[in-house]
């Protein structure tokens, strides 16, 4: 690989201590030199010489919470994360992604996933286990490198299938050989989706045992929790508890706290988990900065209603004295798929469809979409969800910017995107996660400092991900970087327009290769599957 100079950059070296002017020097894929200024000679070489004055060089992103499984495959230059100065995203995240599987369970996840990451047509899955889709990560290359948790709702899938009821002794067995094998082809930890089906049918001491096999490989354990509404506290001191009780490192995915019951109620959460670090806990959490969520619409539903899988659901769907109870439990009861709350249709925003036959849908809130049909908005949902063959993605309006504020200045916050890039209209959040932190949480509104904000962004999460060569700006560690402007870099993705590029991040490197290039995508395919450190 040619040699690079970096002269003159602003290094925020993701320590969290303060910037300094220096050069650095990167060569065959790693840093060789970073000497800060007045401290020594400069280095020199004989490859390209970057002038970054006016620039900070800070370590490549990670994106903890990335939904990114097939678009990494279908799409490599993958724009969406490169462009925010993303080098590493972790990705089978909420329990349900695609290995391990077989060829009953394939089906069903890509069924019942679609919303997330489309029907996966145009996909070659020549793979069923998670050691063969990290290699296949890396034989085709990609913009940037990527991280596997185990999916425990898809380990579920096979070894139990799609029923509600609780695993037997030499069930719970093989859900444990799945979860370590994951482990042993490279998967970082593992990921549940308690409010998404089949997940959400383990019990805590079922989770506690597969919890006990990640624990013995050193890995960590990211659950999406039961409640992020009605009883979300409670949820977060399960999840407490259960990695307590199991031994396990735990990483709490997209830690917010939404809806009316939970406004102002910030505090609470970090106050527990500030009292479960104080008694020796191993805890991180990731937030995305901004206040809507974003899921499928089957997700909304009660968990019964999804019990046996995605055709299970098309045929409660059919049937009118089914569906009258679903709406009961939605719209009064408050679903678990709503996370106890019950259902406002005015917040829920049609965001993508699979079948394009329904885009009009799109941009309009479910109690918007049914006043324009005449019809009461839980026959809409049902329309759209049979229509659409439960394909169609969601904004939820439900969060508040006080508690997104409050948490994210915790001392073990990271981010993660929680990014679906799938749909007519996502979540701007999937394009524009980094740079909303440093334009508008830094610059804009001193929510953080600059340098605690790159460290939030890099040291926190390389440190979780037990990577010992990534996460600053070190010599020695990989050339995973990035430079941007501090007075500029901005989203350019908004609601409207969501997958407008980033302004303010001219460079990327992944392995010392430029992906971004004077603000412009190279073809350069630098990023590999980053596994599990024995």
């Amino acid at each position: 690989m040619d040699s690079l100079l970096i002269r003159d950059a602003t290094v925020a070296d993701g320590s969290g201590e303060p910037a300094y002017r220096a050069d650095v020097a990167v060569e065959g894929g790693r840093v060789t030199a970073v000497v800060a200024e007045g401290t020594g000679p400069r280095p020199v070489g004989t490859g390209r010489t970057l002038d970054a004055a006016g620039l900070t060089l800070a370590p490549g992103f990670i994106d903890m919470h990335a939904h990114s499984d097939l678009a990494l495959l279908r799409d490599p230059d993958h724009s969406a994360k490169a462009a925010q100065g993303v080098t590493l995203e972790v990705v089978g995240q909420d329990g349900l992604s695609y290995a391990p599987v077989d060829d009953r369970t394939l089906a069903e996840v890509r069924s019942a996933i679609a919303g997330w990451n489309g029907p996966g047509d145009d996909v070659d899955f020549d793979w069923r286990t998670v050691g063969e889709y990290l290699d296949r990560i890396d034989r085709q290359g990609t913009a940037v490198n990527a991280a596997y948790l185990v999916p425990q709702g898809s380990v579920r899938m096979l070894a139990v299938g799609w029923d509600d009821r609780p695993a037997t002794a030499e069930e719970t067995a093989a859900m444990r050989r799945l979860v370590a094998e994951g482990l042993e082809q490279g998967a970082v930890g593992m990921s549940s989706g308690l409010t998404y089906t089949p997940g959400m049918y383990a019990s805590d001491a079922e989770l506690t045992e597969l919890c006990r096999t990640v624990a013995s490989y050193g890995g960590y354990y990211c659950p999406h929790h039961r409640s992020y509404g009605r009883n979300a506290l409670q949820a977060y001191e399960e999840m407490v508890a259960l990695s307590r009780d199991a031994g396990c490192a735990l990483h709490l995915a997209h830690a917010t706290m939404n809806f009316g019951v939970n406004e102002g109620r910030g505090p609470e959460l970090t106050a527990l988990l500030d009292r479960a670090l104080d008694g020796g806990a191993d805890i991180t959490l990731d937030t995305y900065p901004y206040t809507p969520g974003c899921t499928t619409l089957v997700a909304m539903l009660p968990s019964w209603a999804s019990a046996g899988g995605p055709e299970a659901v098309m045929e409660r769907l059919a049937d009118d004295g089914t569906c009258a109870r679903i709406r009961h439990t939605m719209e009064v009861e408050g679903a678990d798929g709503c996370h106890g709350v019950p259902m406002d249709w005015s917040t829920i925003e049609i965001s993508g469809v699979s079948d394009p036959a329904l885009s009009g849908h799109v941009g309009r809130t479910v109690a918007e979409s049914a006043a324009l049909r005449g019809e009461d908005a839980f026959t809409t949902a049902r329309r759209l969800l049979v229509e659409d063959r439960l394909g169609t993605t969601i904004l939820q309006h439900v969060g508040h910017e006080e508690n997104v504020r409050h948490i994210m200045r915790h001392r073990v916050h990271t981010a993660g995107s929680d990014g679906i890039l799938q749909g007519d209209k996502p979540h701007p959040r999937a394009y524009g996660t980094f740079p909303q932190y440093l334009g508008r949480y830094v610059r804009e509104l001193g929510i953080l400092s600059l340098e605690e904000c790159v460290a939030h962004l890099t040291s926190r999460a390389a440190a979780r991900l037990r990577l010992p060569d990534r996460g600053l700006v070190r010599e020695g560690y990989r050339a995973d970087l990035v430079l941007f402007d501090a007075d500029s870099v901005a989203p350019g993705a908004t609601f409207d327009n969501p997958r407008a590029l980033p302004v303010g991040i001219p460079y990327v490197l992944v392995d010392g290769r430029f992906v971004m290039d004077e603000g412009r995508r190279t073809d350069v395919l630098a990023g590999r599957s980053v596994r599990r450190t024995p």
